[in-house]
């Protein structure tokens, strides 16, 4: 351990602390989450004292730490900042404060960012499975944590805090850059220099395929899935034909378009990337090729990942409210598209590919990224930073 460093059990620089108000204390109660991978707190909506069964809320304050019984496994803890002072959480969410003449409560919210961490408080919950493992506030205060003196808690934070925000402000950049990429796309699909588009039926561009795979009970089936907001398509799990009810599945091949029917108002339209070629997906998903003489992936991509699109789409979907409405394939195959000329579509095919290649670049450049923030608390929390 490094000069003046001590492994202590958390309960000895920490205790519970709740603030319990009464429910019917007060009319209405402004309330707060906490999100999951130590991600911090968010504001929900407020809530009448009618509308809950609870008999108190845990009220906030600056500088508790607060965990979530049910999810403080999967690093739903978080330090209260100021704009959540007085704010509530429910009473499955017990509060903590720290000893500061021991305890920066800023060292104890970073080194709570550690996935370990989070792993740590697994093996300390209870029950069966991983929705019903739960931690209590007593097995939160059995955590053992390293300890520096003050003065070094403090170097770190600052270090720390320095490292994460030139880190967060390059991510934020490359998102930027990511962004403006999807302007430029677009601009050129708007572009009415190479000539007025073309209203065309869907069903002109496109052919639905029906499933093609017969579910046999004992094959293995690598399922493909679609990210909402149009984020494209992922390779998903594996499953036998036993552990579904589906009697048939369609095959992807790359260069397809497909999406959930339930979740189509959300933008999880996709074309199918050749990581994905060959890959499955349910009845749920409907698949179509593409008339490639008629109208190209890219269109097609650029076109779909615009949420004003998901808008006018999702308008056309049927089902009682936006979450439940379902994107019927025939409705799909009546929708004018705005075709643009063959000459339009191939400069932006052209341009698209060449901003593939910077954004590999960039992804390649993201991975790293993401893992040195949590190279740098490794480091940090070890007394080698």
């Amino acid at each position: 351990m490094t000069d003046g460093w001590k492994t202590v059990e958390l309960g000895n620089v920490m205790r519970l602390d709740i603030d319990a108000v009464p429910v019917d204390s007060q009319p209405e109660f402004q309330l707060a989450g906490v999100y999951s991978f130590a991600r911090g707190l968010f504001k929900r909506e407020s809530l009448s004292n009618t509308q809950t069964t609870y008999k108190f809320f845990n009220r906030l304050h600056t500088d508790m730490f607060v965990i979530s019984i049910p999810k403080g496994w999967e690093g739903a803890l978080a330090r209260v900042t100021e704009n959540f002072d007085g704010m509530f959480l429910s009473p499955v969410f017990p509060t903590f404060r720290a000893n500061p003449k021991e305890l920066d409560v800023r060292y104890f919210e970073w080194y709570c960012r550690q996935p370990k961490i989070w792993d740590e408080l697994r093996r300390k919950s209870r029950g069966i499975g991983a929705r019903r493992e739960s931690i209590s506030a007593e097995k939160f205060l059995s955590l053992e944590i390293p300890l520096p003196p003050l003065d070094e808690q403090h170097r770190i934070i600052e270090h720390v805090e320095a490292l994460a925000t030139r880190i967060s402000k390059a991510q934020s950049l490359r998102k930027e850059i990511w962004q403006e990429s999807e302007f430029l796309l677009r601009s050129i699909l708007a572009d009415k220099a190479f000539g007025e588009s073309t209203a065309t039926p869907m069903r002109e561009l496109v052919k639905l395929r029906e499933p093609d795979v017969a579910v046999d009970p004992n094959e293995t089936y690598h399922f493909a899935g679609v990210y909402s907001f149009g984020r494209g398509i992922f390779r998903g799990t594996r499953k036998k034909g036993n552990q579904f009810a589906y009697k048939k599945l369609s095959r992807l091949r790359a260069n397809d378009f497909t999406y959930p029917k339930l979740m189509a108002w959300e933008g999880a339209y996709a074309i199918v990337s050749p990581e994905c070629d060959g890959l499955v997906v349910s009845t749920e998903f409907p698949v179509f090729e593409l008339n490639q003489e008629k109208i190209l992936p890219g269109t097609m991509g650029i076109y779909f990942r615009n949420p004003a699109i998901w808008e006018t789409l999702s308008g056309q979907s049927t089902g009682t409210n936006v979450r439940r409405r379902r994107l019927n394939p025939q409705t799909f195959l009546n929708y004018e598209f705005p075709l643009p000329p063959m000459k339009q579509q191939l400069v932006l095919r052209s341009v698209q590919a060449r901003l593939a290649s910077l954004r590999e670049v960039q992804s390649a450049m993201g991975e790293e990224l993401d893992a040195l923030l949590p190279s740098v608390l490794d480091k940090a929390f070890k007394g080698e930073l």
